[in-house]
């Protein structure tokens, strides 16, 4: 085990247990799945109960599965939309400040999924031990998870986002 395995791991865990919680939160937290679909409503998303309840089970899947390093430019590629679909519904209209609800978080978690699909799981993961670390890391794994992550933000947007229009 070397330190990179071991730091990869730690992002890994990192990002995937904060994408877990977000799930969680998104389904049976405070408001629960319907506190969730309102939201996404007023954010615009149609329709919104569907959203509420594809992004809370995704974002359990994906981050399990990245804490796990399974299929990882794969699940790092749904974080990145998530995260896109996030930024522009969500967090745009307040400038790159967390605390003024920008865009600053989700764009760190996109871009740290990025890299980690460019760097791979490391030796302590599903994908290192069922070698698809060999096949899917490296510039292949970032142009999965950057492009394939934008590529599924523009698709649901542009097929489900309907904004209520400003005067």
């Amino acid at each position: 085990m070397s330190e990179y395995d071991v730091a990869v791991l730690l992002i890994r865990v990192v990002v995937g247990g904060t994408m877990v919680a977000h799930g969680y939160n998104h389904l049976w937290g405070n408001g629960g799945l319907a506190g969730t679909a309102r939201w996404f409503e007023s954010l615009g998303m149609r329709p919104a109960k569907l959203h509420a309840l594809l992004s809370g089970a995704g974002e359990l899947v994906a981050g399990a599965a990245l804490v796990l390093g399974a299929l990882t430019p794969l699940v790092a590629a749904f974080v990145v939309a998530t995260m896109v679909v996030a930024a522009v519904t969500a967090h745009r209209r307040n400038g790159f400040f967390v605390f003024k609800d920008g865009y600053e978080y989700v764009l760190m978690i996109a871009v740290v999924c990025i890299a980690l699909a460019l760097l791979g799981p490391g030796g302590l993961s599903i994908d290192h031990a069922t070698g698809l670390d060999t096949i899917l890391d490296g510039g292949l794994g970032a142009v999965i998870a950057a492009g394939g992550g934008t590529l599924g933000a523009v698709v649901i947007l542009g097929a489900t986002w309907r904004p209520a229009r400003t005067a």
